[in-house]
């Protein structure tokens, strides 16, 4: 799929360092937290880690399990409000595995060194993008 979006809003999925994953569950109700990521240009992923946890069947996974809605939001803050943008990216989301753990796996040590310690999958959040919207001041 190809996305369309500025180039500015590709680089800020590419370089930001945490965005804001959304999802909701059969309640209705929804659930945001705050994610590590990759955006590999065709899809975001972002990883079920080691951290500690009270479980790996993570809230965001059980209610993409339910409904595979999601959105995922980067935004650049600064004082000089002239600078501030955000990038949203509505999707599908899904849970990989095999060769393409492996693959994200290897783009998230390379962005974040920290998961070269960091126990993750054996799957990941895939977010199939559907939709970008993009705003800069």
């Amino acid at each position: 799929m190809t996305l369309e979006a500025p180039g500015w809003a590709l680089e800020l999925l590419r370089a930001a360092r945490v965005g804001r994953l959304a999802t909701t569950g059969e309640d209705g109700q929804p659930h945001l937290v705050p994610v590590c990521f990759v955006f590999d240009g065709d899809a975001l992923y972002t990883p079920i880690d080691g951290k500690p946890k009270t479980t790996r069947r993570l809230k965001r996974v059980r209610n993409l399990e339910t409904n595979p809605r999601a959105a995922l939001l980067v935004d650049h803050y600064e004082e000089d409000w002239r600078r501030l943008r955000y990038v949203l990216v509505e999707g599908e989301g899904s849970l990989v595995a095999g060769a393409e753990v492996a693959r994200v796996l290897a783009s998230l040590r390379e962005k974040y060194p920290q998961y070269a310690e960091v126990e993750v999958g054996p799957e990941v959040i895939r977010i199939a993008p559907l939709r970008i919207a993009a705003w800069t001041a």
